[in-house]
C-alpha cells in the first residue's frame, strides 16, 4: 500500500483527519444530496458518506456538482481513490464512516455478476473468484488467516521445529484405497493424505516438530464436512504419551479461539458468531469420553433422538459426533477406540487387546472431528505384523519401520483439519467456505 494511503482497519486512528483510501464500491445506495457508499480494502468494510452541498460549496457549482453526480453512479466494485474526513459513528458494526470530501475513479466496473440479491450457491461457486470479495467471504479468510498464524506462534514458543513433508509419495499413508494416482516418471505415485509418518523421522531428529501443508483424500463424500484437497497441521512429539498430547491439543485449540477474539473480532462480529460462547470453550476444561462410555451413552438415548443404531466396534457417524458434543456441550475427546477401525500405526492399550490408544477431539455444535491423534506403536516386530495385516508393501514402508529399529521411543501425534477449524470458529454451515478455493466431488474450478 502507498505510504499516503490510509487501510480501513487504521481508520480510528484518525478520527477529525482527512486521509485517502485505496477501494473498492461494494454498494451504494441514497437520494436526493446524499449517497452513500459501502467500501472495502482488503482489510475490513466500512461507510463513506457523500453529501451534495459540501462538494459545491468546495468545488463551485459546476465542478461540485459533477464530482457528486460521479459518485452517485458509480458501480459496483468500481475501484476508487477516495478522500475523506474520518468520524466515529457508534450506530455501525464497524465504528467509524468517512466524510467524503473527493473521489478519484481508478478501474471501472460493469454488469458486476454477483448483486446484493439472493444467488444460488453453484453460481458462487462458479464465481468463487469475485465471491471472495464478499463480506461474510472477507471475514472467513481473514480467520482463517489469524488461525494460520497464530498456529505457528503456538508451535513456535513451544519449541517445535517446523519440516516440511512430501506431497508426492510412493504408498498410501494410512493404507487407504482413497488416493489421487499420477504417473511419476513411469511408477505410480499418490497425492499425500497426510504428512505424519515424515513427521515422527522428524521427531525422532528434532524431538517437537510440526508439519502444515495440503493433503489430499479421493472420498467420493459430498457432505458438507469433505473436501478432497484441505491443509492439516500435524504435530509430532518424542518422548511424549497420549495424554501428554491431548493435553496439548486443548491447549492450542484454545490458544487458536484466543487469538482469533483478540485479533479478529470485527471479523467475528461480521459473521454474528458468538463471542460468549467461543469465550466458554476457552474457560472450561474439554471433556474426556472412552469410546465404550460414548458407544453406551449413544444406545441409551437413541430412542429419543434421531440418529442411527450403533453397536460397539462401529464408527461415528455425523449424528452420533453431533450428540456427543453437544451433550456435553465443549470440545470433547473421544478416546481409546477398537484397534479395527483406526490405522495401523496406533499404540495397542496396554490391557485391551482390541483397542488402541487414540483420541479424537469433537467439536460442538454439530461441526464433527476437527483433531484425530494417537500415541504411535513403538515395537518394530507389533508394527511390522500389521503393515502385513493391513495388506501394506513391507518395501515400501521399510524407511518408517526403520525408525523403530534405531533408538525408538514413545511418541505422539494429532492431526488438525485447517478447513474443519475455520468452520467450527467461524460458525459456518459448509466447510467450502473454509478454503479460498475449494476442492470437491464435482469442482476443479475456478
Amino acid at each position: 500500500m502507498s505510504k499516503d494511503l490510509v487501510s480501513i482497519i487504521d481508520v480510528k486512528k484518525y478520527v477529525g483527519k482527512e486521509v485517502t483510501i485505496g477501494a473498492w464500491v461494494a454498494n451504494k445506495s441514497g437520494k436526493g444530496k446524499i449517497a452513500f457508499l459501502q467500501l472495502r480494502d482488503g482489510t475490513a468494510f466500512f461507510q463513506a458518506v457523500a453529501f451534495k452541498p459540501n462538494f459545491i460549496d468546495k468545488f463551485g457549482q459546476e465542478e461540485g456538482l459533477e464530482k457528486f453526480n460521479r459518485i452517485k453512479k458509480l458501480n459496483q466494485e468500481t475501484s476508487v481513490l477516495i478522500k475523506g474526513i474520518v468520524k466515529e459513528d457508534e450506530r455501525s458494526k464497524f465504528g467509524y464512516e468517512l466524510d467524503v470530501t473527493d473521489l478519484e475513479i481508478v478501474g471501472q466496473s460493469d454488469d458486476y455478476p454477483i448483486t446484493p440479491k439472493d444467488h444460488g450457491t453453484d453460481f458462487l461457486m462458479d464465481h468463487r473468484h469475485l465471491w471472495l470479495r464478499s463480506r461474510k467471504q472477507h471475514a472467513i479468510i481473514l480467520i482463517r488467516n489469524e488461525i494460520i498464524r497464530a498456529t505457528y506462534e503456538f508451535f513456535n514458543s513451544r519449541g517445535f521445529v517446523k519440516v516440511d513433508s512430501p506431497i508426492l509419495t510412493g504408498s498410501a499413508p494410512e493404507g487407504t484405497t482413497e488416493l489421487f494416482e499420477t504417473d511419476y516418471f513411469g511408477q505410480p505415485a499418490f497425492l499425500s493424505q497426510t504428512g505424519q509418518l515424515y513427521a515422527e523421522a522428524g521427531a525422532m531428529a528434532f524431538g517437537k516438530v510440526f508439519t502444515f501443508g495440503p493433503t489430499f483424500r479421493a472420498e467420493k463424500s459430498k457432505t458438507r464436512r469433505h473436501l478432497t484437497e484441505f491443509w492439516m497441521i500435524e504435530p509430532e512429539m518424542a518422548f511424549v504419551h497420549h495424554e501428554e498430547s491431548m493435553d496439548i491439543q486443548e491447549a492450542y485449540i484454545k490458544f487458536l479461539l484466543q487469538a482469533v477474539l483478540d485479533n479478529q473480532a470485527y471479523a467475528l462480529e461480521v459473521l454474528e458468531r458468538d463471542k460468549a460462547l467461543l469465550q466458554r470453550y476457552i474457560d472450561e476444561p474439554f471433556k474426556r469420553v472412552t469410546y465404550d462410555d460414548a458407544i453406551t451413552l449413544l444406545q441409551e438415548k437413541s430412542a429419543e433422538n434421531d440418529y442411527e443404531p450403533i453397536a460397539w466396534g462401529d464408527d461415528f457417524g455425523s449424528p452420533h459426533e453431533t450428540f456427543i458434543s453437544n451433550y456435553y456441550g465443549v470440545p470433547t475427546f473421544i478416546i481409546n477406540y477398537p484397534k479395527a477401525i483406526k490405522a495401523f500405526y496406533m499404540k495397542p492399550h496396554p490391557t485391551r487387546d482390541d483397542l488402541v490408544i487414540c483420541a479424537d477431539l469433537i467439536a460442538p455444535e454439530g461441526y464433527g472431528e476437527i483433531i484425530g491423534g494417537s500415541e504411535r506403536a513403538t515395537d518394530y516386530d507389533y508394527l511390522k505384523a500389521k503393515v502385513e495385516e493391513y495388506g501394506l508393501s513391507e518395501e515400501e514402508y521399510s524407511w518408517y519401520l526403520d525408525l523403530r529399529k534405531y533408538g525408538s521411543v514413545p511418541h505422539s501425534g494429532f492431526g488438525l483439519g485447517l478447513e474443519r477449524v475455520v468452520t467450527f470458529i467461524t460458525g459456518n454451515e459448509h466447510i467450502r467456505e473454509a478454503i479460498p478455493f475449494p476442492r470437491m466431488l464435482h469442482r476443479l474450478k475456478p
